[in-house]
């Protein structure tokens, strides 16, 4: 089992295990700044505090902070790719100062842990964007760097009070020092750990035997169940899909854990910091896919990283890393032959092969279509179907255009009475938001729950994202879903055109 990265696990919880009641106190108190954790945040602070960021006890401060964006290292030369930081608005940056303590909560109610500030410093965001993620307007860590993350960080050394709080799967939550000592008693000498956001299938399970089978190691099956991409399948079908997928593995080859992690999509660096994790959490092998970590492309069709430059980084660090890398090797279904083989090992002129590509299930899901077991088991289709329903079974959103003529209260009424007319079980409502953040977050729930809404304002809110999918824009401009002809059509000429355009994209079958 390699040693943690900077030599010792930083188990803040252990370590101020002893001050828990003092801390806690304080953390209490009415006179102690307090400063509620973002979603991110949350992540990044179980890492440090379980000792998963070794050999980081705190968020960077400005000398560490420039030292891994301009060279990928800490101040004291120790590999780290990405910067860890505490955001925080200009308002809170200037009520605070060098020394001071913060009690740092979740939910605005369960302190976490105190940090003494170090110092507060205004990054420069263009430098970040550039050398961490490349520098692309749409890589989506650099729209969170611009528009969602504060002006200010802080850095600071961090005294645990307790881990985050979290009420789903408390026994799949296991720390590093719980996975050590599980690999241990388990005479687990080497472990090769996969990392993924997304459901597992059976090639995923061969390709993880392979790699155990040629490194002659266990298998730590490692899902990512703090942020991720947005769009991605959500953490509770996912860790269902993994408990079914770790059935098939035989006794004693494969443990599941899942990881608090909050992905930056950084590609290379981001593949370069998942090996390091997962060498704090005891493994001694990490898969590396093609296109690790990869956010995909842009708007323009230009992948944000090459296929391979993943796996090229992380090798090239191989020594300080003091952990092994397995390159990702994409394997296909011999349907002659009913089994599963590397791509680079099949002579494709002379051999019959079969696959299903990412898009291509997404698309089988929507429109209900065959999902056959040699591609994946019959207990993840159904769970995946289960949170995937087909479209006529999915929520959507109407946004009107600011322009319309047409009174946004009457089109509005008619859209609803028309919908509710066809039945179907879909719940309709009517959504007014005024720009309010927390109102706005709850639109890709309704539509996530099934739900249709009509929403007769556009929002101007650069704190809140909601996602594309199945948000549909009624207008007459270029940005348009459901084109109109101008921007002063008669309600029953646009309720005909949005009727017959959500029979067109499969939301009714008339």
């Amino acid at each position: 089992m390699p040693a943690p990265h900077g030599g010792v696990l930083q188990d803040l919880i252990e370590r101020d295990a002893s001050k828990y009641s003092a801390l806690l106190a304080e953390s209490q108190t009415a006179a102690i700044t307090k400063w509620n954790l973002t979603a991110r945040q949350i992540c990044d602070i179980e890492l440090i505090l379980n000792g998963g960021f070794s050999p980081l006890t705190g968020f960077l401060n400005e000398k560490d902070y420039i030292s891994v964006v301009n060279n990928s290292r800490l101040s004291d030369n120790t590999l780290w790719t990405i910067p860890i930081t505490l955001d925080v608005d200009s308002t809170f940056a200037n009520s605070i100062k060098p020394n001071q303590r913060i009690s740092l909560l979740q939910d605005n109610e369960i302190p976490i842990a105190i940090l003494t500030v170090q110092d507060i410093y205004k990054p420069d965001k263009a430098l970040e964007a550039k050398n961490v993620f490349r520098g692309d307007p749409e890589h989506p860590a650099i729209q969170y760097l611009n528009n969602v993350a504060g002006e200010y960080y802080i850095g600071g050394s961090l005294e645990a009070v307790q881990l985050p709080r979290h009420y789903d799967y408390p026994g799949l939550r296991k720390t590093p020092a719980q996975l050590r000592s599980e690999f241990k008693s388990r005479d687990w000498n080497k472990v090769v750990a996969f990392q993924t956001r997304n459901p597992m299938h059976r090639a995923h399970r061969e390709l993880t035997v392979r790699a155990a089978r040629e490194t002659n190691s266990k298998i730590l099956i490692h899902p990512v169940v703090g942020l991720t991409k947005p769009g991605d399948i959500d953490h509770h079908t996912r860790v269902r899909v993994y408990q079914e997928i770790i059935k098939r593995y035989p006794s004693g080859i494969a443990f599941l854990s899942l990881l608090p992690l909050a992905m930056r999509m950084a590609g290379d660096k981001e593949a370069v910091w998942h090996a390091i994790i997962r060498k704090n959490y005891g493994a001694s092998h990490f898969i590396v896919g093609r296109d690790h970590a990869g956010p995909g492309s842009n708007s323009k069709g230009v992948d944000f990283y090459g296929p391979y430059d993943a796996q090229e980084l992380v090798e090239s660090y191989k020594n300080e890393l003091e952990i092994q890398v397995v390159p990702f090797r994409m394997v296909t279904y011999l349907p002659d032959e009913d089994r599963y083989a590397p791509i680079d090992e099949i002579d494709t002129s002379k051999t019959r092969t079969l696959n299903i590509s990412g898009t291509e299930l997404r698309r089988r899901l929507r429109v209900s279509g065959e999902i056959p077991e040699w591609f994946s088991y019959p207990e993840v289709v159904k769970i995946l179907r289960e949170s995937n329903p087909p479209r006529n079974k999915q929520g959507f959103a109407i946004v009107f255009e600011e322009s319309l003529k047409a009174s946004h209260n009457q089109l509005s009424i008619a859209l609803l009475s028309t919908f509710l007319q066809f039945g179907g079980g879909r719940f309709y409502k009517i959504f007014e938001h005024d720009n309010e953040e927390k109102a706005l977050s709850a639109i890709s729930d309704f539509i996530q729950s099934g739900a249709g809404l009509i929403i007769p304002d556009q929002w101007n809110n650069d704190k809140v994202i909601v996602p594309k999918q199945n948000v549909y824009v009624l207008g007459s401009t270029a940005d348009s879903d459901i084109k109109l002809e101008s921007n002063d059509e008669a309600i029953n000429d646009i309720l005909q055109k949005v009727i017959l355009f959500f029979e067109d994209n499969g939301f009714y079958a008339f």
